[in-house]
């Protein structure tokens, strides 16, 4: 979700096109400053606001950039890719049909915006911000990553664990229309296609106040969508390919919800602050040497390597659970209504309308016992 609204590591806030001359912008800013409701600074609604206008400026519509003589041909390609993308989404997975990703914006940099997760030191959950319409969520998000970094050593300075996570794409949850970026364009086909359907996912279910809901539930709607997508329109490699970044991701998450919990519980043991520290450290180097033996058993595979680079801490393994906690409940929901994604949008919406330890407890007995054992 994955920002300041909802990032995947996604977020921030984007917009309908660009504005038109005169006073008009300042409109949709006005709107954005209501989003942006209940952060500490108007510093931070400045920098979210000068964002999102500069990323309207940027935008165009993908069938004039394709058109344009000047678009280089792989971009021209993948755009066209994009458009495919885009109306299997709402035809084969009941994905809103509107104007989200029919727009391109290059913003000459790597992420969209980047996100701060911070967390107690002797604590794996994260600290919460809350903002008017949206709710409380799990990290906030900078369009600068110098100012993002700033924060973090605030936060930091105070004795928090922070991590700072860069975002290719977020949604506005149907706010706005949000853009297709540059930040993840050139990505491989099947990751190209998970953003899209995990962000349009964000449209069609959110709860303020349950990050973990919100993005579980839009990562079960991506893993989902491009198994199908793959099934119809990549080869067999791209599927095989498909299917092993998945088990690797699967297996990351595992490794990650282990070393949570094994932090959790020493957490909760009530040892003095220096014997908790260093058992703390202690657990963070088991993690990075099994770490180094799973990396392995993938064949040598690096997407994690610049993970591991950072320092380690609670924010940064909580970061992942945000993404992954509930998907095994998602999946087993989607299966129990038969793999149709209209029954299964309707199956979510009733959850998402329960109190939340209501909605907890289904969704906990929607996880097949096995799976629950193992865990």
């Amino acid at each position: 979700m994955s920002g300041m609204i909802v990032s995947r590591q996604s977020s921030a806030v984007t917009g309908m096109g660009s504005p038109a001359t005169g006073c008009l912008p300042w409109l949709p800013a006005a709107a954005l400053t209501l989003l942006l409701g209940g952060c500490s600074t108007i510093g931070y609604y400045v920098q979210s606001v000068s964002g999102q206008l500069e990323l309207w400026r940027r935008e165009r519509p993908i069938a004039e950039v394709i058109a344009d003589s000047a678009t280089p041909q792989a971009l021209r390609e993948r755009l066209a890719r994009v458009l495919e993308i885009r109306a299997f989404a709402s035809r084969e997975l009941a994905l809103p049909e509107n104007q989200s990703y029919r727009r391109y914006a290059d913003l000459e940099r790597r992420y969209v915006v980047w996100n701060v997760f911070a967390a107690p030191e002797f604590s794996v959950r994260p600290v919460a911000w809350c903002f008017v319409i949206v709710g409380c969520v799990s990290y906030r998000g900078y369009f600068s990553q110098e100012r993002a970094e700033r924060f973090a050593r605030r936060l930091s300075g105070q004795g928090f664990d922070v991590h700072v996570g860069g975002v290719p794409a977020y949604s506005t949850l149907g706010w706005f229309s949000d853009p297709v970026l540059n930040t993840f364009i050139h990505y491989p086909e099947a990751e190209l296609a998970r953003i899209i359907f995990h962000e349009l996912s964000h449209q069609v279910v959110y709860v303020a106040d349950d990050t973990v809901f919100n993005e579980s539930f839009a990562s079960a709607v991506d893993e989902e969508g491009v198994r199908r997508w793959l099934a119809r329109a990549g080869d067999a490699a791209q599927f095989e390919e498909f299917q092993r970044r998945r088990r690797i991701r699967a297996e990351f998450a595992e490794l990650i919800d282990d070393y949570r919990d094994r932090l959790d519980e020493l957490y909760s043991t009530g040892l003095d602050p220096e014997a908790m520290r260093s058992r703390k450290s202690a657990i963070f180097e088991e993690l990075r040497r099994e770490y180094s033996v799973l990396k392995q058993k993938w064949g040598g595979y690096k997407g994690y390597d610049r993970w591991f680079a950072q320092t380690l801490n609670n924010a940064q393994l909580a970061s992942v659970g945000i993404y992954n906690q509930l998907v095994p409940a998602f999946e087993a929901l989607l299966e129990r209504e038969g793999g149709d994604f209209p029954r299964f949008y309707r199956a979510v919406r009733e959850l998402a309308a329960l109190p939340e330890k209501e909605r907890s407890e289904r969704l906990a007995a929607l996880v097949p016992r096995r799976a629950r054992s193992e865990d």
